[in-house]
């Protein structure tokens, strides 16, 4: 864990925040969202939803910073998040959405945000290790 850059770790985690509130807003993929999710317009209480939601992020940044240890080259960092996004998290997603019934739109929007935060990772990571 010594050799994690901590700051391109928190920096990797504000991007992914950055680009869940982009995913998730009318601009992108809100209304599809909430239609197949069967969500509510408005989770839960914000702050508690917004800084838990901080913490996983930095959570799985970490961890993705560890996995690719020091000074990954920035090659090998983007195409471990597209692996680790696509294979790992959107394929685990997609085994539950299957029992769950969920829709394959669903999948897409939720498989496709954690494709894009690890990638994102990968190159955040891999530009500062």
């Amino acid at each position: 864990m010594g050799d994690v850059n901590i700051f391109a770790v928190i920096v990797a985690a504000i991007s992914s925040f950055v680009l869940g509130g982009l995913w998730y807003s009318k601009l992108l993929f809100e209304q599809a969202w909430l239609r197949e999710s069967g969500a509510p317009s408005q989770p839960g209480h914000p702050g508690k939803v917004f800084g838990l939601s901080f913490l996983f992020c930095l959570v799985s940044a970490t961890a993705f910073a560890v996995y690719l240890g020091p000074a990954p080259e920035l090659g090998h960092a983007v195409s471990a998040g597209l692996m680790v996004g696509l294979c790992f998290v959107a394929a685990s997603f997609g085994i539950n959405y299957q029992f769950a019934q969920r829709s394959m739109t669903l999948l897409a929007i939720d498989g496709g945000y954690h494709t894009v935060q690890f990638v994102v990772y990968g190159l955040v990571l891999g530009l500062w290790p």
